[in-house]
């Protein structure tokens, strides 16, 4: 048994976090609770400041659970040289894709720059951000070869992906099943040891890149049904069918039937992005996923979809886009969290702007937001509303159904609400109609 492998079950490995965003800041908190020394890393000074104050900023991490660790076994820095003294490392940084839709790795070579500073025998390096097939091997494994050790011998490596789901309330970072997939047999053994500290099932696979596609299929999977319903959303449109009642329906099958559901588009740092992964490395194999580039082309047009509706509908009113009040109800791109990644609400309200339409956010969840693809400045959110205030707009787009709303507050004092979420499902009005 490697002293690693023994220094993991006397919970006395020292573990660096590299990244304490939504995925590493939970990990490293989990850790830290059940009695690991851990060192979370992060560039942004502020992130830091507000963690050594014993402060959560991600939804799913409780305050109480920050200060109870910090300062004894979990220790925020913006300082690399910390994994020198560090056994396992877990990186856990953004995969953004360019503007081209290439993927940007970036940010993992620039984690790996200042993690080789610091190698040492009997050392665990994990990836866990989503990245195509071949990441891990490529940008970490060949690279700490270089410096003369031995993957699986005297220095192991892994891929596990993130599996987050911000706002959920039934599944966390502990009770999330977490897949990992190893250089070598003896790589996955070490890092399965790992993360059975904290995590109550773990699932193995034969090698990082089995587990890099692991994650891709997942969303890749969710974003090619979600393409499905969006197209199947405008066609009932044009028919006249409620597709909403269609799914709901179609949802009592017991067998072969799983429902998802229509929106403005999709968002947050998964679902529009790890499909473009897959597409863009099976280029390199000669290989092109059409289901995949159909879905992204019909879901990335669903804010477009929106706007053209909301102008028909303002139409029918004697309006037009250009000078009407619109209130968007939520800009975050799913219910009940205060994530603004990729939402596709924030291409709708700049769409809506172009357009010259005056625009009101109203979202409980976000004080405010960069105006990105206008003069930077920052957008005020308004985080409550009263009925007198929805009064005044000549349209209400319900773009995150928040559970905090008020739906028939605001079904009362609206003139005509578009709703893309199915939020206003309990109330009868044919002043709302549905996406």
């Amino acid at each position: 048994m490697s002293d690693l492998l023994q220094k993991i079950k006397e919970k006395k490995s020292v573990i660096s976090v590299i990244g304490l965003g939504y995925v590493g800041l939970p990990l490293a908190v989990e850790f830290a609770k059940v009695g690991f020394p851990v060192y979370g890393i992060d560039r942004i000074k502020q992130k830091v400041e507000l963690l050594i104050k014993g402060k959560s900023y991600i939804i799913d991490v409780d305050e109480k659970d920050v200060k109870n660790v910090v300062g004894e076994k979990f220790f925020p820095t913006t300082d690399y040289s910390v994994i020198n003294k560090s056994d396992c490392v877990l990186i856990a940084v953004p995969t953004p894709l360019q503007k081209s839709k290439d993927p940007d790795v970036s940010y993992i070579t620039a984690a790996m720059d200042e993690v080789v500073k610091y190698l040492h025998k009997d050392m665990l390096i994990v990836l866990e951000s989503t990245t195509y097939p071949g990441t891990t091997r490529e940008l970490i494994a060949e690279r700490i070869s270089k410096y003369g050790y031995k993957i699986g011998k005297d220095f192991f490596v892994a891929f596990s992906p993130e599996r987050v789901d911000p706002g959920n309330p039934k599944y966390n970072t502990k009770n999330t099943p977490k897949v990992v997939g190893g250089i070598t047999g003896k790589d996955t053994l070490i890092t399965r040891m790992l993360y059975e500290q904290v995590i109550e099932k773990i699932v193995t696979v034969d090698s990082p890149e089995e587990a890099e596609m692991v994650k891709l299929l997942e969303n890749t999977f969710r974003a090619v049904n979600i393409g499905l319903v969006n197209e199947l959303a405008i066609m009932c449109h044009r028919m006249g069918i409620d597709i909403w009642n269609v799914i709901e329906a179609a949802s009592s099958k017991p067998f072969g039937f799983m429902p998802f559901y229509p929106g403005p588009g999709i968002g947050g740092h998964c679902i529009p992005l790890d499909p473009m992964y897959l597409s863009w490395k099976a280029k390199m194999y000669d290989y092109y996923n059409r289901f995949i580039e159909l879905a992204s082309d019909v879901n990335s047009n669903m804010p477009r979809f929106v706007l053209n509706k909301v102008s028909e509908i303002l139409n029918k009113y004697k309006k037009t886009l250009n000078g009407s009040k619109v209130l968007l109800m939520g800009i975050t791109y799913k219910k009940d969290i205060d994530d603004l990644r990729e939402s596709p609400a924030l291409e709708v309200y700049h769409l809506l702007k172009e357009m010259g339409a005056l625009i009101t956010v109203y979202d409980p969840m976000v004080n405010s937001f960069i105006d990105e693809k206008g003069e930077h400045r920052k957008v005020k959110v308004k985080k409550n509303i009263s009925g007198n205030e929805v009064k005044k707009f000549d349209c209400v787009i319900l773009l995150t159904n928040h559970s905090s709303f008020d739906y028939r507050m605001i079904a009362k004092n609206a003139k005509i609400i578009f709703d893309t979420r199915n939020g206003f499902k309990e109330i009868k009005s044919k002043k709302i109609i549905k996406l």
